[in-house]
């Protein structure tokens, strides 16, 4: 990825305040951010929600396959969680190239050991800090760091 590329980061979480303060350190790490509040919202921004899906998200616009450059998702939501996102994305022939990266409060082995055998690129303990989003955009960037 060239120098010049601003990286697109969508950033899901159920909670209001963790999602903004996902989305205030990407942004300050110069991440373009679109968040969602939940997995079918996620899956809908990246064109995969199923056709059942979408009809019950009539009135909402669908952009299919949108490009996005790493995804970051909170593990623990209500409906979907962070893993069955992962799942979904990683079966995904547009998608499974995307790293997805899990963040939670809880600091389960099991949990973290699931995401990563599952293909996620990091699993970070919530709340986030500014030098977990440096470490992330690095690795987005292939910096050396």
């Amino acid at each position: 990825m060239d120098s010049g590329v601003i990286p697109h980061v969508l950033a899901v979480d159920d909670n209001l305040i963790d999602r903004k303060l996902v989305e205030k350190l990407l942004k300050n790490s110069s991440c373009k951010v679109t968040t969602a509040e939940n997995g079918p919202r996620a899956l809908e921004f990246l064109g995969l929600a199923s056709d059942e899906q979408n009809k019950n998200l009539k009135g909402t616009t669908i952009s299919n396959g949108s490009k996005v450059n790493m995804i970051i998702t909170d593990y623990y939501m209500l409906g979907m969680t962070g893993y069955e996102l992962l799942k979904k994305i990683k079966e995904s022939s547009i998608m499974k190239e995307v790293p997805v990266v899990i963040m939670s409060s809880e600091n389960i082995p099991t949990w973290i050991n699931k995401c990563l055998e599952e293909g996620a690129q990091m699993f970070i303990q919530k709340p986030l800090k500014q030098f977990d989003v440096k470490k992330l955009t690095c690795k987005l960037m292939n910096c050396r760091g």
